[in-house]
């Protein structure tokens, strides 16, 4: 039977330990916090790799903004995940759309191909398509494994109605993982409504860019 487990978004070394030390499933290793989340530093990513056991997955995002990319931004995002895949990590997140706000699935596809054996998680761009129904229709045709959304809201707060059609739509075709403003104050309010999965969440809760390792494992009581 399906568990609920938990991924932390970890900004740096220090919350990638937290995370591990405190029971978290998962790891998502991202820099830039203000930015939402970015590719981080090759550097960085070995360290944590080389210290941490649980699974890693890097988010490959070049820059913050929109998710339309340039021709050249796709080219370092191609060979970002030839990289990070040297280094023993266990998945990737990301996620592009066309300029009309729709998923840009041949180069979402290229991407995860280039990424497999690996799985994929289709990141909160998720979260400005611009039809979700056929969002999640053109998310599943890609390849990914996982949809990280807030449901369209501000936080999974705001769009706890939407993650709730979304996973019903979603079946067992592919994971939906609530993240975006989600705390131990909240969590209860989503398990009450979806079925058991993935929760995402940075578990900081101070004005630092460092996960709190007490909140990290009340989250884990709740699941």
């Amino acid at each position: 039977m399906k568990k609920n487990q938990l991924e932390i978004a970890c900004f740096n070394y220090e919350s990638a330990i937290i995370a591990q030390e405190s029971g978290a499933d998962r790891i998502e290793l991202c820099e830039n916090m203000q930015l939402g989340g970015t590719t981080p530093n090759y550097i960085l990513a070995l360290k944590v790799r080389e210290n941490i056991t649980i699974k890693m997955h890097v988010i490959i995002r070049p820059r913050g903004g929109d998710f339309v990319y340039t021709d050249e931004e796709f080219t370092e995002m191609k060979q970002d995940i030839k990289q990070f895949k040297k280094l023993g990590v266990d998945g990737f997140v990301f996620g592009i759309l066309n300029s009309d706000g729709s998923v840009n699935k041949k180069q979402n596809q290229e991407l995860v191909n280039l990424a497999s054996p690996l799985s994929c998680t289709f990141h909160r761009a998720f979260d400005v398509v611009n039809a979700i129904e056929q969002g999640l229709e053109d998310v599943i045709a890609c390849g990914f494994s996982t949809i990280l959304t807030s449901g369209r809201g501000k936080n999974v707060e705001e769009g706890i109605d939407d993650l709730e059609m979304i996973q019903k739509l979603a079946k067992d075709r592919i994971e939906i993982m609530p993240g975006g403003g989600l705390r131990s104050s909240n969590i209860k309010l989503l398990q009450d409504k979806l079925e058991p999965t993935f929760y995402h969440s940075s578990a900081i809760t101070d004005n630092s860019e460092t996960a709190n390792p007490e909140e990290i494992k009340e989250l884990k009581d709740f699941l």
